[in-house]
């Protein structure tokens, strides 16, 4: 069978669906252009680092600043703590999950900010969503620059098939970057050494995953996963970004060792 030519989805594209199966195939075959390649996005926890303070985000941002000479880094920030208890306001006042996912996005950014200014001296600075066209400018002439994790799907946030909580929260926008930008790698870092069975934290017969896939992890169906599942669901549909690492960023020269691409946490593949 021959492929489909870029006038055979100019064609289609101006004559069907756009759910049209035949448009989706030749689409597909277009060419891949990755945005940024040699980037890595890495994801800071809210609540298992930011919410930690200073003994805990400080060495990470050391860590951080030593590799951005051999690394360009997108920084993302997670929401922690401050976002579930305003999730759980929200949801006792009977509010959508749009305007949950306004209120998640708002404390991520200020996470984004904080981290903004304790790295502000090295001239890297804090990317809002509507201005993400001059993300590539920061990253080829300062190394590195951060970003609120949270998706700005705002009211169009898609609704849960249960509950009111937002399915793509900051490990989701995360990972949409990397996907989108073509990054090199998606690193998550966390307080726990990846994926366990259960929570470590209080179940000490947790075994540890060193490497699963999307499809065998969502069929096991655990109670309690250190990614969201609709972050999940992305990577398992990804074209660029095939993996993702978890790693433990309390431990140190973890940061450092990941994004060198060694296997020091949980992978998790497409």
């Amino acid at each position: 069978m021959t492929a489909p030519t870029s006038s055979d989805l100019a064609s289609l594209l101006r004559t069907r669906s756009l759910d049209d199966a035949a448009l989706a195939a030749a689409s597909v075959d277009a060419p891949d252009h990755a945005v940024l390649p040699e980037a890595t996005v890495v994801k800071i926890g809210g609540q298992s680092l930011m919410d930690r303070g200073a003994a805990a985000v400080l060495p990470v941002v050391e860590e951080l600043l030593a590799a951005r000479g051999q690394h360009q880094l997108l920084i993302g920030t997670g929401g922690g703590t401050r976002a579930r208890h305003a999730y759980s306001l929200a949801a006792e006042l009977g509010l959508p999950t749009g305007v949950l996912s306004d209120v998640g996005s708002a404390v991520a950014g200020q996470n984004a900010t904080m981290l903004g200014y304790l790295l502000a001296r090295h001239g890297i600075p804090v990317v809002a969503p509507n201005a993400f066209a001059s993300l590539p400018l920061q990253v080829a002439e300062i190394g590195a620059a951060i970003f609120a994790g949270m998706p700005p799907y705002g009211m169009w946030q898609r609704v849960p098939g249960e509950g009111v909580i937002p399915p793509y929260r900051t490990d989701a926008g995360c990972f949409l970057v990397a996907e989108t930008y073509g990054c090199r790698q998606m690193i998550y870092i966390k307080d726990e050494d990846g994926l366990f069975t259960a929570n470590p934290k209080n179940n000490p017969s947790a075994t540890f995953i060193p490497q699963i896939t999307v499809d065998e992890l969502l069929a096991r169906d655990l109670p309690d996963l250190v990614l969201e599942r609709g972050m999940l669901e992305l990577l398992r549909d990804a074209r660029r970004v095939r993996s993702v690492q978890v790693i433990n960023g309390l431990v140190p020269g973890r940061i450092t060792a990941a994004l060198a691409g060694e296997h020091v946490g949980t992978i998790i593949s497409a």
